[in-house]
């Protein structure tokens, strides 16, 4: 894996973040000539992710914790992996349409970037109000709400479906002539740009917070209290929601409970993607008619028999501080064992990405097996769930059998560094697996 960082380029990347980016650069008429803009910054977010520490410690504040930290990377690295085997779904059936196109727009002209820029941001508003509004849906978007922090690791929590359902929200603009590569430039802008806004250190952005979305504005959204639910969907540009009827401004004299309303009490990656699923089912099934049976799938989530389609605002409950965090703590010493494995996993996972077209089935399969178990069970270890030391060692084990037969580093000292490092975590966790069991069987035989 050869990644190197042209520092030349710095100004340009820090502009992308802002959409502070020229026209010309950033037209292609062809989709291979399009570069990974998200990949190409990764250095970036990590540092803004650093300056965002040293900002709130100079102001007095904790805007992290491990624990909520590493779940959000966790589910990061899970969209991350899925993207992999989903990119390009979400534009699904474009070129078909945009060979029967209205207009003709030049792939070069400004004109066409502007179009583009704009029609993508006003797509990204009815998908992602879409996501809020049918319950199904927000079974996969919950997934960025459920952290009760608000910093920019926040930023990607992101569900590992949350591309199946942006299917048919930018066809149109294929109708209206937009090439495809400019839609996809744009959604990486789009993306780069909503970075930022996650954060608590930046206040009032003054003229700009009537047009742009900013960090006060999406805070908003985020918020679990009543006067923030359904509320600022937008992705660049705060006008949609002005002009729609969901904007809604920040308080200066409250504070925003972050989170979701019923808040999950949980750090596991894995069942946090899935849990809702489950309560969309149930709650689908609980109904007495197939009417309701459907309006409990596609209408929101908030709405029982006889309220409006999004649920009746007033018979939630009001979320206001102080509302205790879920804040399970773990050992110093497994907070480096999580660290430690966390970073390989991350390791794998960019190998995985740069090595997409060369991996076989076989092989893509038994790495995107590896990054989900390994982030599944980093929150099942701080929620301290029962199994945990013994899917722990199986996915030990597991590693240290695969990692025998096939390289996975490429370089032979360090991947026998590693599988030693394995093999040592699954003796100790198959021996914390039978300490478990004997004071299991102890206790069961006292009783």
């Amino acid at each position: 894996m050869n990644r190197t960082i042209d520092i030349t380029k710095f100004p340009e990347h820090l502009g992308q973040f802002f959409y502070v980016i020229s026209p010309n650069k950033t037209a292609f008429q062809y989709e291979h000539q399009i570069p990974n803009y998200v990949n190409d910054v990764i250095y970036l977010y990590v540092l803004f992710m650093v300056l965002e520490i040293l900002v709130a410690k100079a102001k007095g504040k904790k805007v992290h914790r491990l624990n909520d930290g590493l779940t959000s990377y966790g589910h990061g690295l899970v969209y991350e992996t899925c993207k992999l085997f989903t990119r390009g779904f979400e534009l699904i059936g474009y070129t078909w349409l945009y060979e029967r196109r209205f207009i003709d727009l030049d792939w070069s002209s400004p004109l066409t970037w502007w179009v583009a820029a704009i029609g993508v941001d006003f797509a990204y508003y009815w998908t992602h109000r879409l996501t809020h509004e049918v319950n199904l849906i927000w079974a996969t978007h919950q997934v960025h709400h459920s952290s009760e922090d608000y910093n920019l690791t926040t930023a990607i929590r992101q569900s590992m479906f949350q591309r199946l359902f942006a299917v048919g929200m930018h066809q149109p603009l294929a109708l209206l002539g937009v090439p495809l590569p400019a839609v996809i430039v744009h959604m990486h802008f789009n993306l780069l740009f909503q970075f930022w806004i996650h954060t608590e250190v930046v206040g009032d952005c003054g003229p700009l917070e009537w047009v742009f979305n900013t960090p006060s504005h999406h805070r908003v959204h985020h918020g679990a209290n009543k006067w923030c639910l359904d509320k600022n969907y937008a992705g660049v540009l705060i006008i949609w929601d002005r002009l729609f009827g969901t904007f809604e401004p920040e308080k200066k004299d409250e504070k925003i409970v972050y989170g979701l309303v019923s808040q999950p009490q949980s750090n596991n990656v894995i069942w946090l993607q899935f849990f809702y699923f489950r309560e969309v089912f149930n709650k689908a099934r609980s109904m007495t008619t197939w009417s309701d049976t459907l309006k409990a799938i596609f209408y929101g989530p908030g709405w029982y028999p006889g309220t409006p389609r999004l649920g009746d605002p007033d018979a939630l409950p009001d979320k206001t501080e102080p509302r205790p965090k879920y804040d399970p703590d773990i050992s110093n010493a497994e907070k480096a064992y999580v660290l430690g494995h966390f970073f390989v996993t991350l390791i794998i996972q960019q190998i995985l990405t740069q090595q997409l077209m060369e991996f076989s089935w076989y092989t893509c399969l038994a790495y995107s097996t590896f990054i989900l178990a390994s982030v599944g069970n980093v929150g099942a270890i701080y929620d301290g769930w029962a199994w945990a030391p013994v899917l722990e060692a199986a996915r030990c084990i597991g590693y240290v059998a695969y990692a025998q037969k096939y390289a996975v580093f490429g370089t032979p000292a360090l991947d026998d560094a590693v599988i030693l490092y394995f093999a040592a975590s699954t003796l100790f966790w198959a021996s914390r697996s039978l300490g478990s069991l004997r004071l299991s069987l102890k206790t069961a035989k006292i009783e």
